[in-house]
């Protein structure tokens, strides 16, 4: 079902930093590949949750190169591009292009509000790159929200944008741009509201849980899709107070802690990002545990 590349489930891979902080490449690489062993379709390297603000642009593109090194085949990489600036989004979309990713991620251009105009004309000259391009409309942290019309707009001017990763949390939005573009693929990108995505016809999530529990995940996006509606509700009932975490500003720390709990690394992360307070981690630790369960 996922014959593209930013199809299925892609995870959104944090960035693997040892105690001293700096970059833990061999174990970023051995988690891109238990992700493809245990369900998942493909990763997202230098995004959101790789908290590709605080890094250097040499251990940027070193993540591209070891998450497509570490890919099986099959096993798609759409690496993070999102900048300040069209310039630079497009410089680490060559980059990905070099590395021999399938695609990139993008969202307009950040920390500017910029009109639909300005937004056309990021996307065009990312474009430049020549790999097919996932919009991300994340309208909370960049201020710029890519509705469906504009969308629409988008598509007309830069064929290449192909997808969308909507993290909106409006569950009618997927209606809204398959009238408008249906050529388009909706992506549901906040796990959180998964299922509602699902039903309403995207083709893919890019997800932030299944780093700590990709079998969980993996059944149930396949439990929908496959219209087993029962056991997908079991699974997200449990799950639901756990994912409403990806939509949290801390959303970083609790996915890493989520990974360390089931016995994986996700480590420290860099400021201004700073350790959870203890209540949180007693919380994240409870509902990763009782998610495990349903393994």
């Amino acid at each position: 079902m996922n014959t593209q590349p930013w199809q299925g489930i892609v995870v959104a891979v944090p960035t693997l930093f040892k105690e001293d902080l700096s970059l833990d490449l061999d174990a970023f690489q051995e988690h891109v590949g238990w992700l493809a062993e245990n369900g998942c379709h493909g990763v997202t390297p230098a995004g959101s949750l790789g908290e590709y603000q605080v890094l250097t642009e040499r251990e940027r593109k070193d993540l591209i190169l070891a998450a497509v090194e570490a890919a099986p085949k099959g096993f798609s990489v759409v690496p993070g591009v999102s900048a300040y600036g069209a310039d630079e989004a497009l410089r680490w979309s060559e980059e990905a292009a070099k590395a021999g990713a399938a695609a990139v991620l993008c969202q307009p251009p950040n920390s500017y509000r910029a009109n639909d105009q300005e937004v056309i004309e990021h996307f065009k000259r990312v474009a430049g790159a020549g790999l097919p391009i996932m919009a991300y409309n994340n309208p909370v942290d960049n201020r710029v929200d890519l509705t469906p019309e504009l969308l629409y707009e988008v598509a007309e001017v830069v064929p290449l944008v192909v997808a969308i990763k909507d993290f909106s949390g409006n569950v009618t939005r997927p209606y809204q741009i398959k009238e408008l573009t249906p050529q388009i693929d909706i992506i549901a990108g906040m796990d959180g509201v998964v299922v509602e995505l699902l039903l309403a016809g995207a083709t893919g999530w890019l997800a932030g849980f299944p780093n700590s529990l990709p079998q969980v995940c993996a059944k149930l996006y396949h439990s929908v899709l496959d219209g087993d509606l029962k056991t997908a509700m079991e699974i997200y009932d449990t799950a639901q107070l756990l994912f409403l975490w990806d939509a949290n500003h801390q959303f970083v720390q609790a996915i890493k802690l989520s990974m360390d709990v089931v016995g994986r690394y996700g480590g420290p992360v860099r400021l201004p990002r700073t350790a959870l307070d203890a209540p949180a981690e007693e919380e994240i630790t409870r509902l990763t545990l009782r998610l495990a369960e349903l393994a």
